[in-house]
């Protein structure tokens, strides 16, 4: 249990270290690659999550992955919580870890980014806020994003990484440009807490009503739509 709680743990600070990592270049004035924009910010996540597989198989490193395995029997429902607060505390660390790296480019970047741009970094946030809507789009999202996963890992077990990495880029650029496609708690909340916690100046607004309830509870929701799927219509 407790390298299964490690793997969850390094697993998903590692995810944040690639996702937080990539918005920090595109966003931060002085990195290489400023400005490189979205579709090199989902690539990176796409493929930093197929390398967090490569090291560590097949963990959850999101609660909602881990709520939909309980569902379906892969894990005891014991193991639930305890990984979803290995995964909480995985992407805080990973957060901080990302902010002491660019730290000289946050504070180079003070007075002339967006302090939204700047809390975007670590959190996802939609442009055209409308929560129920924001809700159904990270309910599909996740639902689709976990069936697609589930289905590689029963039929493609040996391809899992790359095809994960696949499912990220696919979903990313095809339903995340509402929300910005958390699917994730740890993820969000996890990053979310990291901008609170640090000393960057002139913060924007942290929006925990939007954190807590559309990527805080919808990809339960999500989760719960994909177990049902998986094992009624795909038979796992």
């Amino acid at each position: 249990m407790l390298h299964s709680l490690m793997a969850e743990f390094l697993g998903t600070a590692l995810m944040i270290l690639f996702g937080v990592g990539v918005h920090c270049d595109e966003v931060l004035t002085k990195t290489k690659y400023h400005g490189s924009g979205h579709i090199f910010a989902i690539t990176t996540w796409a493929f930093g999550i197929s390398v967090t597989l490569f090291i560590f198989g097949g963990v959850c490193i999101n609660p909602a992955m881990a709520l939909c395995q309980a569902i379906l029997g892969m894990i005891p429902w014991s193991s639930f919580i305890p990984y979803c607060i290995a995964e909480f505390l995985g992407a805080l660390f990973g957060a901080l870890v990302v902010y002491v790296m660019y730290a000289d480019h946050f504070k180079a970047s003070e007075g002339k980014i967006d302090p939204i741009a700047i809390r975007n970094i670590f959190s996802t946030n939609p442009n055209c806020r409308n929560l129920p809507r924001n809700f159904l789009v990270e309910t599909i999202a996740t639902a689709v994003f976990l069936t697609a996963i589930l289905a590689v890992a029963t039929n493609y077990e040996k391809q899992l990484p790359i095809g994960v990495g696949l499912i990220v880029w696919a979903v990313g650029m095809g339903l995340g440009g509402t929300t910005g496609f958390a699917m994730n708690q740890a993820r969000d909340l996890g990053p979310r807490l990291a901008f609170q916690l640090l000393p960057i100046k002139n913060k924007a607004d942290n929006d925990w009503q939007y954190g807590l309830l559309v990527p805080g509870i919808a990809p339960f929701v999500g989760a719960v739509l994909a177990a049902l799927f998986s094992h009624y219509f795909l038979a796992i």
